[in-house]
């Protein structure tokens, strides 16, 4: 614990009678991208304003890079950068402005906020555009520079929330790119994201959020060989569905799972092909033709609607009771 750079004990939050955290708990060492996962309302936001010093929590401690952020919120904000859920620059002002004014912000002298400005401007690949009024960039411009000014203060951990939603594909990987070389750097990044692909992609660890609770921790590969090495994928005609997940679930310890986008019914097969003979005796004893039947490696969707019951991007059930699987903490 001590070597960790961003490091959460029993954080608790609440806003009237809802519990947007409750008792997390998460560590990690510095030099790494740590992915937060979990459906939209499940906590992951919360948590980044209270690293942040944004908001302090009821109950709890938390530290970044060392410092304590409730006991030493000013001295916290100048290790971490920040760039939140949706691009916090002015529309009125050229890029190059919106990086300067930051800097001032980190009390840097005007002559350093230029000279940092231009710095990671360049870094970006935003020169050409810099000295343009933000109302005119694209909405991967307008992420890019977001980034850029969150590096002025050459932070120490950077956190970012959704740094890529709402932006093209292109966009996206130019910003993959950015977020590996700021690593490579040396930054420590704690990032959320709805894409399961970008989280697996990019994180070194990943911990996964569901109704305030941390209910797994490891990295990609750890939280995919914990459902067995193995899914069953089955699509059913749509009368058939709810009995196909009623039936699959009772086959092992895993319930199966309906995934609303792909019309996929996935269950986890910890014995690889026998798990995938049981399913389709399963399915024959119910009366059940299926349309496909598949076996296949899990991926980091799989690991997600195992553990939090719904794809990703779907919002959590204010009336669903948490699943507490998995570590709570390390």
């Amino acid at each position: 614990m001590n070597d960790s750079i961003v490091r959460a004990e029993h954080v608790t939050k609440t806003f009237g009678e809802t519990t947007a955290l409750d008792d997390v708990s998460l560590s990690f060492e510095p030099g790494i991208i740590y992915g937060l996962l979990g459906p939209n309302g499940a906590g992951k936001t919360t948590l980044i304003r209270i690293l942040t010093t944004l908001i302090r929590p009821d109950a709890g401690s938390a530290w970044v890079d060392g410092v304590d952020v409730l006991d030493d919120p000013r001295t916290a904000r100048t290790r971490m950068g920040l760039a939140g859920q949706f691009a916090a620059v002015d529309d009125y002002l050229t890029g190059r402005e919106n990086v300067e004014m930051v800097g001032r912000l980190y009390n840097l002298s005007a002559t350093e906020a230029r000279r940092r400005a231009a710095e990671v401007l360049d870094r970006i690949d935003l020169n050409g555009a810099a000295d343009r009024t933000v109302r005119t960039y694209s909405g991967g411009m307008r992420r890019r520079l977001d980034l850029a000014a969150s590096m002025v203060g050459r932070p120490r951990v950077l956190f970012l929330d959704e740094p890529t939603t709402g932006i093209d594909p292109r966009s996206r990987i130019d910003i993959w790119d950015l977020i590996r070389d700021l690593v490579d750097d040396g930054t420590t990044i704690l990032m959320t994201t709805q894409y399961l692909d970008e989280a697996d992609q990019l994180a070194a660890s990943i911990g996964v959020i569901d109704h305030g609770h941390l209910i797994a921790e490891g990295t990609p590969e750890e939280l995919k060989d914990r459902l067995g090495g193995s899914v069953v994928e089955v699509i059913v005609p749509d009368s058939d569905r709810e009995t196909t997940v009623a039936v699959l679930s009772k086959i092992n310890e895993h319930a199966a799972t309906f995934d609303s986008a792909s019309k996929k019914i996935t269950l986890p097969a910890p014995r690889g092909a026998e798990t995938l003979m049981a399913t389709a005796r399963s399915l024959d004893g119910a009366g059940i033709i299926p349309n496909d039947i598949t076996l296949r490696r899990p991926t980091l969707d799989d690991v997600f609607l195992a553990y939090t019951g719904k794809p990703a991007g779907e919002d959590d059930a204010p009336t669903r009771q948490p699943r507490r699987r998995g570590r709570r903490g390390k």
